[in-house]
């Protein structure tokens, strides 16, 4: 068994060179992302670190086949673990080849090593393995697409994310309803993406915006609305019950478009989502935008889209898209969920900040930074 560390500035060179000293038999451990290089802690590079090993007592013929796809699950975790030695990685390894003649069998595909690259980066951009295997299947099984080289390969599955994508509705505001109300759990940034919409709706298309706030759990969220309806000189309501609530929609009846700010709180809470359904209900001219932080785990993303399963989601927003170079949560609710992007937050300045998302703009995201390495 031979086990050795390689550093790359991207993953595909750091594949080729496993490729290359190892053969096409390595199987890889174990990659993360690494600060290289600098001085005084500044202008570290970043870098890819990959642990491959090679087993000189090789795998039976279609266990071998199958071995880069299989045990995705299992090297994933083992990414989080600490530093181990020889012995225990050793141990690993033994595991991981139970593991994989114990799964092979059930694997109805396979990737050649150039597919299994590109696999691999869906897989490290947070894409769910499930929908990032399909994804790959799709390129795979389209004759439409070229697939003689690996740089063929990276934009084939850039193409196909945006057809998928396009089947999606990406409109943000569309003025078809009069209320568009932000939900989502604490801490995501409903109140400021509320401002950034409109300072856009008044800036790019003239309409004549109000505010009402739901949020009265956290002073600091009614202070903070305060503070942007001051400087976009636009109306601003408190509504501490749906009645009031009605009153306060009914108050601003000539308005262009009504924003409404929701009380972020624990999303598992069934009562609160509850609450939010009893607002939609008031009007059929609701629309309800589902605010997630894609700095947030992929895991608990997709259950906070889940617990809202009361409410007509129409499109999503994601926030913090500059704190974070993994996107993949953007394609597992938008694909998985059938439901569109409406906006991208990627800072705090309003009313800038605010990207209306394409499917080449998300495509970009997922694959732009490969395609470019």
């Amino acid at each position: 068994m031979k086990v050795k560390k390689y550093v790359a500035p991207t993953m595909p060179e750091a594949m080729s060179i496993v490729r290359k000293e190892l053969g096409p038999d390595a199987v890889i451990l174990n990659s993360k992302e690494i600060q290289e290089g600098g001085f005084l802690g500044f202008f570290k590079k970043r870098k890819i670190e990959v642990v491959a090993a090679l087993d000189k007592n090789p795998m039976p013929e279609k266990a071998k086949k199958h071995a880069a796809v299989a045990p995705r699950k299992i090297i994933k975790e083992s990414a989080a673990q600490p530093d181990k030695s020889s012995a225990d990685i050793l141990d690993e390894i033994k595991y991981l080849k139970k593991i994989m003649q114990q799964q092979v069998d059930n694997k109805e595909y396979e990737f050649d090593v150039d597919y299994q690259v590109v696999f691999q980066h869906l897989v490290d951009q947070e894409v769910d393995d499930e929908l990032a295997e399909r994804i790959i299947k799709e390129v795979i099984e389209n004759p439409s697409y070229p697939s003689s080289s690996g740089s063929e390969i990276i934009k084939a599955v850039r193409s196909e994310i945006e057809v998928q994508l396009s089947k999606l509705s990406f409109n943000g505001i569309t003025y078809d309803k009069r209320i568009v109300q932000f939900v989502g759990p604490t801490g995501v940034g409903k109140t400021t993406t509320l401002a950034k919409v409109a300072a856009h709706s008044m800036l790019k298309d003239k309409k004549k915006v109000a505010f009402i706030t739901m949020d009265t759990y956290r002073i600091a969220a009614i202070e903070q609305l305060k503070t942007y309806a001051k400087i976009l000189d636009v109306p601003v309501e408190v509504a501490y019950s749906i009645e009031e609530y009605k009153e306060k929609v009914d108050q601003f009846k000539d308005y262009d478009l009504i924003l409404v700010d929701t009380a972020g709180r624990n999303f598992r809470d069934e009562k609160y989502v509850k609450e939010l359904q009893e607002n939609i209900n008031i009007s059929d001219n609701v629309e309800t935008f589902l605010v997630l932080a894609l700095t947030a785990k992929p895991n608990d993303i997709v259950d906070i889209y889940n617990s809202f399963y009361h409410i007509p989601i129409n499109e999503v927003i994601f926030t913090k898209a500059d704190e974070t170079r993994q996107y993949g949560s953007i394609l597992n609710i938008a694909l998985t969920k059938q439901v569109g992007v409406a906006y991208l937050t990627n800072g705090q300045d309003v009313p800038d900040d605010l990207i209306q998302p394409t499917p080449e703009k998300i495509s970009n995201y997922i694959v732009g930074e490969f395609i470019d390495a």
